[in-house]
């Protein structure tokens, strides 16, 4: 993950220095072009085996450090573009009753400032809009092995989050095992969520459990 953003710093250098005799290239590209896609996981997990799924039938909107839960059009296109890529990699998809292997969150980020943050820091409170007592785990917390840094979003993000339910009674805590994080406009359309979700998807070839 450090090296694909050392990239992108490197190509943003290369950017800088060649613009100072040529039109901004980044002018040019269109909204889709403009997207960065990011994905993590814990290295030391084997998804296949992994073989069920569940995954929130709302989306944790953090907006500026509000939260709140909420299900519209766009939230469903999502949902159902990460229920859809979750099959064809091999998961099953049951209720959360019946003790999935894993767990999904969708949320939405907003933020207006600009600069540089850890990825890390909207985990900080991340138990305020997603209680582990959703996935039937009260007495625990999230715990994030990795953590990487990006750029801050000035128009917002959707990340995806896959929780590890199936060990989570043996490590008393809920461990993050993938994330999938989109970045740039356009974002909150429900025509482009399946294509966000697929690009995710086919970052993480790790993620098949057949």
């Amino acid at each position: 993950m450090k090296r694909h953003l050392l990239m992108l710093l490197g190509l943003a250098g290369m950017s800088l220095a060649y613009t100072g005799c040529t039109k901004d290239p980044i002018n040019n590209l269109s909204t889709d072009e403009s997207r960065i896609y990011i994905t993590d996981h814990d290295s030391s997990i084997n998804f296949s085996n992994y073989k069920t799924f569940s995954i929130s039938d709302s989306v944790a909107v953090i907006d500026n450090g509000n939260v709140e839960k909420q299900s519209d059009a766009v939230d469903s296109a999502y949902i159902n573009a990460v229920t859809k890529y979750m099959e064809q990699e091999g998961y099953m998809l049951v209720s959360k009753e019946q003790n999935p292997d894993v767990g999904v969150d969708v949320n939405r980020i907003i933020s207006t400032s600009t600069g540089v943050i850890s990825y890390g820091d909207y985990w900080s409170d991340y138990d305020s809009y997603w209680d582990p007592y959703y996935w039937g785990y009260p007495d625990y917390g999230y715990y994030l092995p990795y953590a990487y840094s990006v750029y801050q979003i000035k128009e917002g993000a959707i990340s995806i989050d896959m929780l590890d339910l199936k060990n989570a009674a043996q490590n008393k805590k809920i461990n993050v095992i993938w994330t999938g994080l989109i970045r740039g406009e356009g974002l909150f359309d429900a025509t482009v969520a399946d294509s966000g979700v697929q690009a995710l998807f086919e970052q993480s070839p790790y993620l098949k459990t057949n």
